[in-house]
């Protein structure tokens, strides 16, 4: 879709970690952008590719990642993503769920100079717990646990060829820190909840942020288009193709707070336990520690 020229180009990073709203942020995005009559096709969504896809890597490197060891081809990333923003016209929105980390030789892994925004995608943990189960076919128990874990990643083996690259993700706390405080990175934060509560406030900050141009009715159409009932119709009809193969469905419930009748009081206990610092300063809990 080609832009006006007095629009803004370059790379966007939706980050998050895995099932905290991402896809639904790139579905509004693509409505927003093509201001259609009806909405986008959830299996042909504008934005660019997710940015550990191993075909981009290939392309801009030359080198095929199979050929590679998992540090070669985290040390090339950056080189990666800087080439990709210069060839840049318009705005390309990139979903990625890696960790914002450095590389071996202290780079950081998404460069800030290829950077125009970045959107950090945040969910409830308790809420995220239970969805990722699904999403990847294990127990809450385990899923809690994946979240939990510094050293957890998606794609962490060359044991068979993947369509796409190793992407850290460090527990769900360590995650949010590395993107919301990565340093010369200004990071807009947008929470899941408030996507809920207030969509054209949360929406209508992120197209001021990134740079679209504002129209108040292109937004409510946009959000109306990206409504989870839409996005689950479209699944329901057409499948997904972003659906993990063991899972039921990639749109399961999109609700804020189903923990509540979902987790039992020890779930709930682990999770706070291992993320209250970051729960807390993004009002996940209360003064007294509760959940909120």
């Amino acid at each position: 879709m080609q832009q006006a020229p007095n629009e803004a180009r370059g790379l966007v990073w939706l980050a998050s970690y895995p099932k905290s709203g991402n896809t639904w942020m790139r579905a509004f995005l693509t409505n927003y952008q093509r201001n259609s009559d009806k909405p986008a096709d959830i299996n042909h969504l504008d934005n660019g590719p997710i940015a550990s896809a191993r075909e981009l890597f290939d392309d801009e490197v030359g080198v095929e990642a199979s050929d590679l060891t998992l540090d070669e081809i985290d040390r090339l990333r950056p080189l990666v993503y800087t080439q990709y923003a210069r060839s840049m016209e318009t705005l390309e929105f990139l979903k990625i769920h890696d960790a914002y980390t450095l590389t071996s030789r202290g780079e950081p892994m998404i460069p800030p100079q290829a950077t125009h925004a970045t959107l950090y995608i945040l969910r409830n943990p308790l809420d995220v717990a239970i969805s990722y189960s699904h999403h990847s076919h294990c127990t809450i128990d385990q899923s809690i646990q994946f979240m939990a874990d510094d050293d957890h990643s998606l794609v962490g083996s060359k044991r068979r060829l993947n369509n796409q690259l190793r992407q850290i993700l460090l527990t769900w706390s360590g995650h949010v820190l590395s993107w919301v405080d990565a340093p010369n990175m200004k990071v807009h934060v947008v929470r899941y909840e408030d996507m809920k509560k207030d969509p054209f406030a949360a929406f209508g900050a992120v197209v001021r942020v990134v740079g679209l141009p504002y129209d108040e009715e292109r937004l409510r159409k946009a959000i109306e288009f990206s409504s989870f009932d839409t996005l689950k119709k479209q699944e329901q009809e057409h499948g997904f193709r972003e659906k993990m193969p063991m899972a039921e469905s990639f749109f399961r419930e999109g609700k804020s707070g189903g923990w509540r009748a979902k987790l039992t009081a020890e779930q709930v206990q682990a999770v706070v336990s291992a993320h209250a610092a970051v729960m807390r300063r993004f009002g996940y809990l209360d003064e007294t520690g509760s959940p909120v």
